[in-house]
């Protein structure tokens, strides 16, 4: 059997979507909307000490809101841009103001010390 004669086979066993896009727009519904939500003063005050720790070419992991619903994604920090209030993550750029929690490699949690 020829090389050609055996592509020509192999195609009979593709798997037929026979409704295009189909998948996919039952994947979105599949989806659970979730609105955005607000960070309490104390919670943005912690984000903004860690995300002040995000430096270039460390792994960190990252959940923001976005579409609609909120994505965890871990990786390299490819860069961070504090002027424009944005990180992008191998080729991600998420905003600032999407993220809700940030950890990884040379980020501390805030420490609070008693004043009194």
């Amino acid at each position: 059997m020829s090389k050609q004669e055996k592509a020509d086979r192999a195609k009979l066993f593709l798997p037929f979507d026979s409704l295009k896009g189909f998948r996919e727009a039952l994947k979105e519904k599949e989806k659970i909307v979730v609105p955005k939500r607000d960070l309490s003063p104390e919670e943005a005050e912690i984000l903004s000490y860690k995300l002040n720790q995000i430096k270039k070419g460390k792994i960190i992991k990252v959940i923001y809101y976005d579409n609609r619903e909120y994505i965890e994604l871990e990786g390299m920090v490819a860069n961070v841009d504090f002027t424009f209030r944005t990180v992008t993550i191998v080729q991600k750029k998420i905003s600032f103001d999407d993220i809700v929690e940030v950890a990884g490699q040379g980020i501390k949690n805030a420490i609070y010390l008693d004043e009194g």
